[in-house]
């Protein structure tokens, strides 16, 4: 085992805590408890691992382009960096593991921690004679710039899909320009470490305040009002007047094209979808009181291999066909893997 440099230890936490610091700021004011330990950790290994990815990738952009670091630092580094690390988001985007935008920054500023911890780390093996000013520029500046520009990235891809209720791969390329943007800003300012490092302590903390404060209003909104219709729903169905409703017209209608057994298990499928999310729902606005509500974990678990046995019955053909008429969004998914998480 390679034996540590000398000052390690005393450096090591300089470099390291704060990022770590600022994550556990970000989850303390998730009133809702979006995220579980268990997603941070993969997310945050996650960073690690691109990080170790950006390593190679840059070392071999330098070698091969005939451009001096500092260019390279400058423009195409943050471009590189920033979309590693944005690849671990669109993932999560696109299998529905980010549904508000609290969540979106917090997972968000997760992989720029991995990233920046990794970075940091092998810069203590490299430079372990840095003075200890530069690793506090690199421990408070350099690695929440890289959890700041990711949160970014993240937060305003999300601000993008709620706006247009739909993901496509273009959402991500304006976030993706102004999270490189702000970390290219902050290279170009290595002649004036210590303004970059200030820069960022001061922007990164108002600025999420900001769009914390904001969510945390709009996550609760959103709750009552879904949670509302998630109930009519319910007492529609069980009262029969699902039946004739728009969507009910429609499934009945699907007799035609499918069994009487597969347009039961669509009616199924809907009435227990719909209490699924509504006991989502309802932890959620249980949680915010500090609270908890809703049946065992085991009976949760259960009711959800029922919904996807449901769905295999209904078949792939049919639940493309019912799903438009559903009107069921992308937050309704999310919420359906919060609940089995």
């Amino acid at each position: 085992m390679p034996e540590l440099p000398h000052q390690f230890l005393s450096e090591a936490p300089i470099a390291l805590v704060p990022v770590l610091v600022f994550l556990t700021t970000l989850l303390f004011y998730d009133s809702y408890r979006l995220i579980s330990l268990t997603e941070l950790l993969v997310t945050i290994a996650a960073g690690i691992g691109l990080g170790i990815a950006s390593y190679f990738v840059n070392g071999y952009l330098i070698g091969s382009l005939a451009i001096d670091y500092t260019a390279y630092s400058h423009l195409a580094g943050p471009a590189v960096e920033e979309a590693l690390k944005a690849s671990a988001i669109a993932i999560l985007f696109f299998r529905n593991r980010i549904g508000f935008l609290i969540d979106a920054l917090i997972m968000g500023f997760a992989v720029g921690t991995g990233f920046g911890v990794f970075e940091n780390i092998y810069y203590l093996y490299t430079f372990h004679d840095a003075a200890i000013g530069d690793w506090i520029v690199r421990g408070f500046g350099t690695a929440v710039m890289h959890g700041g520009a990711t949160a970014i990235f993240a937060a305003l891809t999300q601000s993008l899909v709620e706006r247009r209720a739909t993901l496509r791969i273009w959402h991500f390329i304006p976030s993706l320009a102004i999270a490189t943007a702000a970390h290219a800003g902050y290279n170009m300012l290595q002649d004036m470490p210590l303004v970059a490092a200030f820069a960022v302590l001061v922007g990164f903390p108002a600025l999420f305040y900001f769009l914390f404060s904001k969510s945390e209003h709009a996550v609760h909104q959103w709750l009552v009002h879904d949670y509302e219709s998630h109930e009519q729903l319910l007492a529609d169905i069980e009262s029969g007047r699902f039946a004739h409703s728009e969507a009910g017209r429609f499934i009945l209608g699907l007799t035609r094209r499918f069994s009487d057994a597969v347009v039961e298990s669509m009616f199924a499928y809907i009435k227990l979808h719909a209490q699924l999310v509504l006991l989502a729902e309802k932890r959620s606005l249980a949680r915010e009181g500090k609270g908890e509500a809703g049946p065992s974990p085991v009976q949760i678990k259960e009711d959800l291999r029922h919904l996807r046995e449901l769905e295999k019955r209904v078949g792939r053909t049919a639940m493309m066909v019912l799903w438009p008429h559903l009107h069921f969004s992308r937050r309704e998914l999310w919420e359906l893997h919060e609940l089995g998480a």
